[in-house]
């Protein structure tokens, strides 16, 4: 059973076979007490012709139907139908409990938190929805008692009940995608999210967050999670001592920024810019004598103007993430190389 799946793959076969009675081991089973007699008893004297047995073929161990072997035994049965699994011993603990909460005398609470506990232990790349749906829990209950009491690092993915693999950190999905968005902001959302192991639609709400200027990540999400928040990517020691044009041609290369309308305006004020201080001269020969004052002037604001942005955005660099808003407007945009 690598892959859960909607019809398990776990399903034994139509075909009974006639097996002795002594043949049968006890069965592996969540159960705190093996036999209920007064239920085998009720069994016994139903009457009615009662279904196979499953057995875990490998040990002829019971899977289901201990109840079932009682009541055969108190028949005066020698022999007993029976339908075989042949999958591992992990597989068969995890058939039995999923038949012990379908049918039959119920699991209590207790015997179901034992069963899931296990099953984590051994199967901890399923879901947490997928084991509670096994168990008979809730998948909350399921994910809690995964954080106490199985410790160690977590697989990178779970299979979720469909069969797929998702990671198992959600942030670290959307951190992922954001990255490979970076990288390639003309990937199809498919293509992005077969590798970054999420569903299109969450590559889409990474897309559209990022095209707002917020964070891929919902703030409560990250909250929720392990993954703390990324720390801003740091720049060249020495980067307040490069030459504007190399700056400049730094940030174009950003496809995060050339994905948002506010980054492409930055980049094509910066872009102005650069031509500007390439032509100085010229421009400077270009001004009437009568408006140098007043060009002076402007060129005074606009570096006034520009170096309060500076600022701002050592600001916000230095700052924790401020909360973000309720429903940030998408932008509609698609991505592609800055007009500049």
């Amino acid at each position: 059973m690598d892959k859960p799946n909607p019809r398990p793959a776990t399903a034994p076969p139509d075909v009974a076979a006639e097996v002795p009675v002594g043949a049968l081991l006890a069965a592996d089973s969540p159960r705190t007490v093996q036999v209920d007699e007064s239920h085998a008893q009720a069994l016994a004297h139903s009457g009615r012709t009662l279904p196979p047995l499953l057995v875990h073929r490998p040990t002829m161990r019971i899977i289901d139907g201990t109840h079932r072997l009682r009541a055969a035994v108190l028949r005066g049965q020698d022999t007993v139908h029976v339908t075989y699994f042949d999958g591992s011993a992990e597989d068969a603990f995890v058939l039995s409990v999923e038949a012990n909460i379908s049918h039959g005398l119920p699991l209590t609470h207790t015997e179901r938190t034992a069963a899931a506990l296990r099953i984590l232990r051994s199967h901890p790349d399923w879901s947490d929805r997928g084991i509670a749906r096994r168990t008979g829990l809730a998948g909350k209950t399921v994910g809690a008692l995964r954080r106490r009491e199985v410790p160690g690092p977590a697989p990178p993915g779970r299979v979720g009940q469909d069969g797929r693999v998702r990671p198992a950190d959600p942030v670290r999905g959307r951190e992922e995608a954001a990255r490979l968005l970076a990288g390639r902001p003309t990937a199809s959302l498919r293509q992005i999210a077969r590798e970054a192991g999420i569903a299109p639609s969450t590559v889409r709400d990474v897309r559209r967050r990022i095209g707002a200027g917020a964070d891929p990540v919902p703030a409560a999400q990250r909250r929720a999670g392990t993954t703390p928040a990324p720390a801003p990517p740091r720049g060249p020691a020495r980067v307040r001592g490069q030459p504007l044009p190399a700056l400049v041609t730094s940030l174009c290369k950003d496809p995060l920024l050339r994905l948002s309308d506010a980054g492409r305006l930055l980049l094509r004020m910066l872009d102005l810019q650069v031509s500007g201080l390439r032509q100085w001269e010229r421009i400077v020969a270009a001004i009437p004598p009568y408006r140098v004052e007043t060009a002076a002037a402007a060129a005074a604001q606009c570096a006034r103007d520009w170096q309060e942005l500076s600022e701002e955005l050592r600001r916000r660099a230095s700052a924790p993430p401020l909360p973000e808003p309720a429903s940030p407007a998408s932008t509609g945009l698609r991505p592609g190389r800055p007009q500049l």
